[in-house]
């Protein structure tokens, strides 16, 4: 059998299995973790494959979207390379090809100008209950009790309906499995995909989604105490990690979410893709946390800032704190949606400096609109971070002292945030720290060679940027080395040596 069907592997004994009316199955820490960084699982897929719902024609063993042709034994899609007899590890030709050969099922070509392939749909959840039959026990234990929602997915007609013609009827139908798998098993395992299914990357950075038991049933929460990372160049083997120390017996959470979203904004993914409302700490709270992520700023005084009264319902008043005045939930929403088309709008321009002066000019517009922390802010500033230094007229050698500290700032403002959403080994934190050192350390240089710094000046200017990049290499090292994180660690790594090693010189010259 393949490595994407192995067994879970829980290291040291560290997690438990629990169960709650809220929260269903559930993970815990057997015992106290001192620190993060921890190892708390790991296991491998029950399966992987395409993205249901959102799947061009790619090759079903290697993901990539180019080359395709047709498999020399079935005739669905595989590429070039993945259709030689010296490829090991198709999993196209070691699951689905031969159900698809017995049966003649065909594949249609797709129309011109078309870029769903819903025949594809079915390539996930068969594998799934190929696994079944194959993992019986394991089906019976881990993988029959996850969530997959019927009774709020039947309410959306139009997907249910989708889903059944795509998937159980095709399957039953011309691919003739009708007497291995009832239709009430199939869209079980559809929806048990849909809610449970973590999105990953092959080594080339193709999307695909893994199905993990074990992992799978970690409860949810908007500022996550645990951090998972996918590894391709290991069978897709799932780790996951304490992100910051857990007591004894404490519940493993992680985000269903992007963090980095308002609480309107997680509230409603939660919503139509997982079905619960979440009530965790942050979500309760109208200021997050006393971040005002998603605070307005009010129109009738100058110290006030809009904020909802209940902030996980769907239609509650924003109401001022310092004065009277007051907005409805879709006042609110009409604002935020005519800059967010904004942000948009800047986020389509081409990569380059245009790109970038317009998310400084829309950043300090919003100055009059949102709260400094604001989450559209928050994410103007992550994409100026990542444009100073890479686009052409502002690269890093042409960056004058004004906007290497500019860029500083920028990577404070949102290390700020994140310390209150992603505390601890957050691999955002990470990538922003590494953005930081940078800055930091041309500013420390420059300085010293005008004579604003002395010596021991540059040795304290440069150790700092050290910490950072140590921190950086402490969160990212559990990366797969195939991964964005995993490459940016080798860097900062390389980056942290020959820092190192200019600190060293410099201390033997000032001694």
């Amino acid at each position: 059998m393949t490595a994407v069907n192995g067994m879970p592997s829980l290291p040291f004994n560290l997690t438990a299995v629990e169960w709650s009316p809220l929260y269903g199955r559930y993970l815990i820490s057997r015992d106290a973790v001192r620190q993060g960084g921890q190892l708390l699982v790991e296991e491998l897929p029950l399966a992987i494959g395409p993205k249901c719902g959102n799947s061009s024609v790619l090759c079903l063993a290697c993901y990539a979207p180019h080359n395709v042709e047709r498999c020399c034994q079935c005739g669905w899609p595989l590429c070039r390379a993945c259709n030689s007899e010296d490829v090991a590890n198709n999993l196209h030709w070691q699951l689905e090809c031969g159900v698809f050969k017995a049966a003649k099922a065909r594949f249609f070509e797709l129309p011109t100008g078309t870029e769903q392939c819903p025949q594809l749909d079915c390539i996930m959840p068969l594998r799934v209950l190929l696994a079944k039959e194959e993992q019986p026990e394991r089906w019976l234990e881990e993988v029959a009790p996850m969530e997959h929602h019927e009774q709020q997915r039947r309410a959306n007609a139009d997907l249910w309906h989708a889903d059944r013609v795509n998937i159980a009827q095709y399957l039953r139908g011309p691919c003739k499995l009708a007497e291995r798998f009832s239709e009430e098993l199939i869209m079980q395992v559809v929806g048990i995909l849909e809610v449970n299914a973590f999105e990953a990357r092959t080594t080339q950075g193709y999307p695909l989604r893994c199905l993990y038991p074990y992992t799978g049933i970690l409860a949810h929460n908007c500022v996550p105490n645990t951090a998972r990372s996918i590894h391709p160049s290991d069978g897709y083997k799932i780790r996951l990690r304490a992100m910051v120390p857990l007591e004894a017996g404490q519940q493993l959470q992680h985000s269903y979410t992007y963090t980095l979203d308002g609480t309107v904004q997680r509230q409603s993914h939660l919503r139509e893709g997982k079905y619960f409302n979440c009530s965790c700490d942050r979500c309760l709270d109208a200021s997050e946390l006393q971040t005002h992520f998603s605070s307005l700023k009010c129109g009738q005084c100058t110290e006030g800032w809009l904020l909802p009264k209940q902030p996980t319902a769907l239609d509650t008043i924003w109401s001022c704190r310092a004065c009277d005045n007051s907005s409805t939930s879709e006042e609110v929403r009409q604002i935020v949606d005519a800059l967010q088309l904004e942000v948009n709008a800047v986020q389509s321009l081409e990569m380059g400096a245009k790109r970038l002066e317009e998310a400084e000019r829309l950043l300090r517009k919003y100055k009059s609109l949102l709260h400094p922390s604001h989450y559209i802010a928050t994410g103007l500033r992550q994409l100026l971070i990542e444009m100073y230094g890479r686009v052409q007229g502002y690269e890093m050698v042409q960056l004058t002292d004004q906007l290497l500290e500019r860029k500083a700032q920028l990577c404070r403002e949102v290390l700020k945030v994140l310390d209150h959403f992603e505390p601890g080994l957050s691999r955002a934190r990470a990538m922003n720290l590494y953005e930081l050192h940078v800055p930091l350390v041309l500013l420390a240089k420059n300085g010293f060679i005008a004579s604003r710094l002395s010596g021991a000046d540059l040795r304290s200017r440069l150790v700092e940027a050290i910490d950072l990049l140590k921190e950086c290499v402490e969160i990212l090292q559990h990366e797969d080395p195939s991964s964005q994180e995993g490459i940016l660690c080798g860097v900062a790594r390389q980056a942290l040596q020959q820092l190192t090693a200019s600190v060293e010189g410099l201390g033997n010259q000032l001694e």
